[in-house]
């Protein structure tokens, strides 16, 4: 079994992060195969940036492509990039907070999340990448979130006082997710 996700957003909303972070998660604690392959380039801050993880129980070809299972987009631009993108009876996984269109396709699942909005409540936009994966990893229910969570925990080991919030954040994703199963 393989699945191919595409996470996408402006620069600066942890899109990368969200996707090292599942992919290490699952490279470190299963024995399936795990690729990361990050889109930078000017779009850094401010512009679309996207990556793909794909995870499969066989060899991987090639990480990108146009017919993706699930998609995360986390906001406007990305969604008019890459809605064309989940293949049929795939997940869109949306930050609401920001994208509020229609979503013209009948033939896949879509997952709403106002992570922008829950970000700036917790009091720290920065965590809005953390609820995203929290609730990818809550609806998806393949991937253990203790794992995801130790992947979290030892990245940001050195940034401690950032735990707490983090924690909470993936919390309230995995609550979330689990909620639109």
């Amino acid at each position: 079994m393989e699945t191919n996700l595409c996470v996408a957003g402006f620069g600066g909303q942890g899109v990368m992060t969200l996707g090292k972070f599942l992919a290490e998660s699952v490279c470190s604690s299963t024995d399936k195969n795990v690729t990361f392959f990050p889109s930078y380039g000017a779009e850094q801050r401010g512009g679309t940036a996207n990556c793909y993880v794909v995870i499969s129980d066989e060899k991987i070809g090639a990480p990108l492509g146009t017919s993706q299972d699930d998609v995360i987009v986390m906001n406007g631009a990305s969604l008019n990039k890459f809605l064309s993108y989940v293949k049929p009876g795939g997940t869109l996984f949306i930050n609401s907070s920001i994208v509020s269109d229609d979503i013209p396709r009948d033939d896949i699942k879509v997952v709403k999340a106002p992570v922008t909005e829950l970000a700036l409540e917790m009091g720290n936009s920065k965590v809005l990448n953390i609820i995203m994966l929290g609730v990818y990893v809550g609806y998806k229910g393949e991937i253990d979130p203790a794992i995801v969570w130790g992947t979290i925990e030892h990245k940001l080991a050195s940034k401690a006082k950032l735990l707490p919030l983090n924690k909470q954040a993936f919390e309230k994703g995995l609550e979330i997710g689990r909620s639109q199963r």
